[in-house]
């Protein structure tokens, strides 16, 4: 990939995905677009990956392991106070070239895998729908699982703007969702039951590993501190309900996982 495209791609990650979403990002992203040497470095990612996000997770794995540099006092989810964007480049630059080696070793071995457990707020209702219709307990198989968190959607709690809960009312990680033209979805005021749970993945996560657990979180944005606090809940949670995971092709393998001919494991 050239410089001219690998710029062009953090301007677009700065104006579509990031404005409104995360100011250090945004700001960053701009300044790498004109700074040929970070481009160059953010080249070694793994073909088929979002480039700037696999590059900023690298740089945010680092901090989270411990690195101690002036950087991580502009990231909100390290500091509670942190400096102004503004002043961030430079010492971005700083960091970058100090740990060249160690962002390049992330690049090429490391994979955006993220698990935005906020999206079980709309599988919830499509889960209910399907058991009111069915009225048999549901056997779910995920392709794409990560480390799984969808999975445990049954044990999250829900709420939609109603004054009311939905799912395990008892549950650390309640989740929250606005509904559009005020249209209210299917709901069961508990989970349907769920006998099987499955999830497959070209690269599984396993969340008992410090080194994958600590990636998982560098994948979060540092500005989204409610998204990390149900990320550190739901991990908390899959100790006590774990999961069926394997890794390997889902298109492939979907066959014989849901007729059982298949033994899950977590990669060491």
């Amino acid at each position: 990939m050239t410089g001219a495209s690998l710029s062009e791609r953090f301007k677009r990650f700065a104006s579509t995905e990031c404005k409104g979403s995360s100011r250090l990002y945004e700001f960053l992203s701009m300044k790498i677009s004109g700074a040929s040497d970070l481009l160059e470095l953010s080249s070694y990612c793994r073909p088929g990956q979002p480039v700037p996000n696999l590059f900023f997770a690298a740089v945010h794995y680092l901090l989270l392991s411990g690195v101690d540099h002036e950087l991580r006092e502009f990231y909100p989810d390290l500091v509670d106070e942190p400096r102004p964007v503004e002043e961030s480049f430079h010492v971005f630059h700083d960091f970058c070239q100090r740990y060249r080696d160690d962002v390049i070793r992330l690049l090429q071995t490391r994979l955006v895998q993220t698990n935005e457990i906020r999206r079980c707020t709309y599988l919830y209702p499509s889960f209910c729908h399907i058991y009111n219709k069915t009225e048999k307990p549901l056997s779910l198989i995920e392709i794409g699982t990560s480390a799984g968190l969808q999975l445990l959607w049954d044990q999250f709690q829900y709420s939609y703007e109603t004054g009311e809960s939905y799912g395990n009312l008892n549950s650390p990680v309640h989740l929250t969702a606005r509904l559009r033209n005020g249209v209210m979805p299917p709901l069961s005021r508990k989970s349907p039951p769920v006998v099987f749970r499955a999830g497959i993945d070209l690269h599984v996560i396993d969340l008992s590993n410090k080194d994958d657990y600590l990636w998982l979180k560098a994948l979060i944005w540092p500005d989204h501190r409610e998204r990390l606090q149900w990320f550190e809940q739901a991990a908390q949670m899959i100790k006590s309900h774990p999961v069926n995971l394997i890794e390997g092709d889902g298109v492939i393998l979907l066959v014989r996982v849901s007729s059982g001919g298949v033994k899950f494991v977590v990669p060491n």
